[in-house]
């Protein structure tokens, strides 16, 4: 990707910006960079509506596209006092007393005007790439120049040269899946696939919703379910039959895993007699907290069990308290009201579905975690011996440049890199894609140069694990047995 030129003494960013900056590491650093800086972007896990590629149609302004769908960037400005409302996110409840703010050039400028809040943040690494290499802007975001930057970047926009089928080119994006909840129909994808994009773009199938018993508005998705599966869902066998039916259809459209972020990590199986039980008290609607986690567990056992059929890979990233404002959350809708990480246990719950499919050879599970207390005691060691287990790489609230240095210095004595998935990103804002992978080849380059400088590996087996990292362990993990 090459930077719009700019003027002499314009905003740039230094090319070293993120390597080490001890004077003997950084040049090993720099050649490391090089080797992956300019590979294809595999872009495994992300939350870019699909509808974006189908349609293919411009982005609408400046806000939308960089500001309201970015939640590190909304809970930032949150922190300080700002509504999200404020910053264009749309109220679900029609009582909610909210009004979201209709103009995107003043939703661009509570952006710019807080744009301090960011020094030190991944936010801020991202934000600067974007802005100065996709958008040649030469000034740094403040009240004073909003307008301007709004503007210029409103130019780019409406280029046709930026809708976002042809961003994939521009970024490198060799491919990149959405996530996509279990009852779709994949309309969509079936539009990419007839225009040559099937393979480019791909669906991930989410089944969270329907996991999670005592969830609100469960029922209603049920329903969605069956509709989409055309089976009966009033049992627990249909259900179970329906959640196969669609997983055939995410697998015959490209898919290559499922994605399953619940709150516990159990996975202990319900026999067939208990699980429909619970099942049944869902439907009535009074089913207890006790029983839904449990079931939660156990359809996470059978999530595996199909997966080993299917050979989706099975991606778990659990261990975060969603909607941590109630207010909030019924104000805007689910997943609104704040997320935030707690502890988890991984060794004791992981143990009924390791022990199931740890070995199986058409199983595969890659377990991400916001909880690094958890990297070297129990997530490396697991990675490290069974042969169905893969690491993945820091992400959500840990994709920085110092938690993924942590992070390669606590699994890797223990499960190496060949145990990892490589850099996976995790984002609803398009444009910062391409920043997120350049931080990690970066930061990788980093760690790699320091075990070359401390003669612990050759400088061409560096260069060839930071290809992994960045390119190669990512297309190996997430591919579908």
């Amino acid at each position: 990707m090459t930077a719009p030129a700019r003027p002499a003494g314009a905003w740039t960013l230094h090319p070293d910006r993120a390597l080490p900056a001890d004077p003997v590491t950084r040049p090993v650093a720099r050649e490391i960079y090089r080797a992956t800086r300019d590979l294809p972007l595999v872009a495994m896990h992300g939350h870019v509506p699909v509808e974006w590629f189908a349609d293919d149609a411009p982005f609408p302004d400046p806000a939308q596209l960089l500001v309201v769908p970015d939640h590190y960037l909304v809970r930032m400005l949150a922190s300080q006092g700002a509504g999200i409302e404020e910053l264009g996110v749309a109220p679900v409840a029609t009582d909610a007393g909210v009004v979201a703010e209709a103009d995107p050039r003043e939703v661009w400028r509570r952006f710019c005007a807080g744009w301090p809040l960011f020094r030190g943040t991944p936010t801020r690494f991202w934000l600067e790439t974007e802005l100065v290499e996709v958008f040649g802007v030469t000034e740094r975001p403040s009240a004073a120049t909003a307008d301007a930057l709004y503007d210029q970047v409103q130019a780019a926009i409406d280029d046709p040269a930026f809708r976002p089928r042809a961003l994939l080119d521009r970024f490198g994006i060799e491919v990149i899946s959405t996530t996509d909840p279990a009852w779709s129909t994949l309309d969509a994808h079936a539009r990419l696939a007839a225009d040559g994009l099937g393979d480019r773009v791909v669906p991930t199938f989410r089944p969270d919703a329907l996991l999670a018993v005592d969830r609100p508005g469960w029922r209603a998705d049920l329903e969605r379910l069956g509709e989409a599966a055309g089976t009966d869902v009033g049992s627990y066998a249909g259900y179970r039959e329906a959640l196969r039916v669609q997983r055939a259809r995410f697998r015959a459209a490209g898919a290559r895993a499922s994605d399953h972020g619940l709150l516990g990590t159990g996975t202990t199986p319900l026999t067939d007699a208990e699980a429909e039980r619970v099942f049944a008290a869902a439907l009535r609607g009074d089913v207890t907290a006790a029983d839904a986690d449990a079931f939660a567990g156990h359809m996470l056992f059978q999530m595996a069990a199909m997966a080993a059929e299917d050979g989706l890979v099975l991606q778990l990233h659990p261990g975060v308290l969603r909607d941590h404002d109630p207010a909030v959350a019924a104000a805007f809708g689910p997943d609104k009201g704040y997320d935030i990480p707690v502890a988890t246990e991984w060794t004791r719950a992981l143990r009924p579905l390791l022990a199931a499919f740890g070995r199986h050879p058409g199983f595969r599970t890659i377990l991400f975690t916001t909880d690094e207390s958890t990297f070297s005691r129990e997530l490396a060691p697991l990675a490290g011996v069974y042969p169905s287990v893969r690491l993945g790489a820091p992400w959500w609230f840990l994709d920085a440049p110092d938690a993924m240095r942590r992070f390669r210095e606590a699994v890797t004595e223990t499960a190496g890199f060949a145990n990892t998935s490589g850099f996976v990103d995790d984002t609803r804002a398009f444009v910062s894609i391409p920043a997120r992978h350049d931080l990690a080849r970066r930061v990788d380059a980093g760690y790699l140069a320091r075990l070359v400088v401390e003669h612990r590996l050759d400088l061409d087996e560096a260069v060839d694990t930071a290809a992994d990292l960045a390119y190669h362990l990512p297309l190996r993990a997430y591919e579908a047995s």
